[in-house]
């Protein structure tokens, strides 16, 4: 669902612009309070995870592949403020180094792809959760759904933007249809990644898990003919390596899936793509300005074996996401720390 450029007007990029920009400050201050030590380098491989994943296109119908947009995964993992900005600086990574979504594009894809799959995504899961058994099967059964709803409700939300702004003279019900039809079809494939993907991390980690905080419910003891609370249990501390394992884990899978994986994904055009060639929405698409860079299209330029080049580039998305992802978030994290110090 990356837009290029040329798709919607200057005004209603401008205006989305704001948004993001305003979203983005907001995100950054919400995020503080979301970001600890264990977390924080969480943030950078959930970002690095995602650029990864949206390497692997998997067919859908008709043609058609979808691939991660990863708002949901990023929200029920490392919360709805840290999430907006994980999904922002992989956009942001996508749209300068491998010219995929368009720069003068770049606030509509941050609000329909960042802002809005994540605050829907964790709105539904918020709500489910509160009426779901506590238990951590109920947290993989909210992010399924949570998922699944967040990709047509983006589908939605850029089908308004283009009715606000589209720069071709096209069928707005026609397009509706299409994106929101083939949108529900990707939301299942999002949704079984975002659900085993949660589900595997809350097996030997949940208490990073920043959706699944507070979930379980308190023993009860009978006391004089009554139930009430048993004195919490002081946590346990995980050991160091727990944290490093998990990273060094992601960071491994992030680099196989984009390294390699990722050249057995669908070559068939995403949804937004098969939608706007359909409907002629495309007319006047626009050269990305960063379509001569070295990893343009997701291949190092000058090598001539595909297998390799993509491989590569993949590898090179996932290092340079994880290095600009974990230095965003631990620029926030320490900016929480030294608020804490200045209010004590």
């Amino acid at each position: 669902m990356h837009v290029p450029d040329g798709f919607i007007n200057a005004p209603t990029s401008a205006a989305t612009g704001v948004i993001a920009a305003t979203a983005l400050a907001v995100s950054l201050r919400g995020a503080r309070r979301e970001l600890d030590e264990r977390t924080a380098p969480l943030a950078g491989l959930v970002a690095a995870f995602i650029f990864a994943v949206q390497m692997l296109n998997f067919p859908v119908a008709a043609g058609t592949s979808g691939h991660l947009l990863g708002g949901a995964l990023a929200a029920i993992l490392v919360g709805p403020f840290t999430g907006i900005l994980c999904v922002s600086v992989v956009l942001l990574m996508q749209g300068i180094l491998f010219a995929d979504g368009g720069l003068t594009a770049l606030g509509v894809n941050i609000t329909d792809m960042a802002i809005v799959t994540t605050v829907v995504a964790y709105a539904v899961f918020r709500g489910l959760v509160k009426v779901l058994p506590r238990t951590r099967r109920s947290v993989t059964v909210a992010s399924f759904l949570a998922a699944l709803l967040s990709v047509p409700a983006a589908a939605v939300v850029f089908t308004l933007l283009y009715a606000v702004g589209g720069t071709t003279d096209v069928s707005l019900g026609k397009v509706a249809t299409a994106m929101i039809g083939v949108h529900v079809l990707i939301g299942i494939g999002e949704a079984v990644i975002t659900a085993l993907t949660v589900g595997a991390v809350i097996a030997v980690r949940p208490d990073l898990v920043y959706g699944a905080r507070g979930l379980q419910q308190r023993l009860k003891l009978r006391v004089g003919g009554e139930l009430v609370d048993a004195p919490a249990e002081e946590p346990v501390p995980a050991p160091a390596t727990s944290h490093r394992r998990l990273w060094i884990t992601g960071l491994v899978t992030s680099l196989v899936l984009a390294g390699f994986v990722s050249f057995y994904a669908s070559a068939n055009p995403d949804g937004l793509e098969k939608v706007a060639a359909d409907q002629g929405i495309d007319k006047k698409e626009e050269r990305h300005a960063s379509a001569d860079s070295p990893l343009a299209d997701y291949g190092v330029k000058d090598i001539g074996d595909a297998r390799l080049s993509g491989g590569l580039a993949g590898v090179i998305g996932v290092g340079v996401t994880v290095v600009a992802g974990s230095a965003v978030f631990w620029a926030v994290r320490r900016r929480r720390t030294g608020d804490a110090v200045q209010a004590g």
